[in-house]
């Protein structure tokens, strides 16, 4: 666990906190939301919308009980129920990391796919509604929200889900170390 100097420091590096959108953000229109309008330290909304994690045809998890995460600069990730993920699907992968606002992170192998899901077992207080919850990365599985198939965040690291309802720019872009 990281010392507390250490978690101040890295909670304060952030420029942009969701409290005034900069120039270059993308202007939402009806029925839309810009993630330079979500909030750091980040959001956990509960969404109640039909969420499908799939491999090669095989159903992974399906839940209407998500948390969607909101964080400054990142499309939503989506936290998913333990109940609601399949198991058998989920094999611990080696490796950790650790987030400033969510505490210590573990991996999981997903359908055979390395790395794909990950989860925060122990999280921050302020984290606790997404603990044993499972969130996935849709750079190899099928995810979709409300029927609609969601595209991936770039940047590999990165796990948000981008759907049509979201404008950037996105953390993960060409250009977007610096955020």
């Amino acid at each position: 666990m990281p010392s507390d100097e250490w978690l101040t420091r890295a909670r304060e590096q952030w420029t942009w906190r969701g409290a005034k959108r900069p120039e270059f953000a993308v202007e939402p229109g009806p029925g839309q939301e810009s993630v330079w309008d979500y909030p750091r330290p980040p959001a956990l909304v509960a969404d109640p919308r039909e969420v499908i994690v799939q491999h090669r045809g095989v159903e992974v998890a399906r839940s209407r009980a998500t948390i969607r995460l909101l964080e400054t600069s990142h499309p939503p990730t989506f936290y998913i129920p333990r109940a609601d993920v399949r198991g058998d699907q989920l094999v611990r992968a080696t490796g950790a990391s650790f987030c400033e606002w969510k505490g210590p992170c573990t991996y999981y192998d997903v359908a055979g796919v390395a790395r794909a899901g990950w989860s925060y077992d122990e999280p921050f207080p302020e984290a606790e509604v997404i603990r044993g919850c499972v969130a996935f990365y849709a750079t190899e599985l099928a995810c979709f929200v409300a029927g609609e198939r969601v595209r991936a965040q770039r940047g590999g690291f990165y796990g948000g889900w981008i759907t049509s309802e979201l404008v950037g720019p996105f953390k993960g872009d060409p250009g977007t170390s610096g955020w």
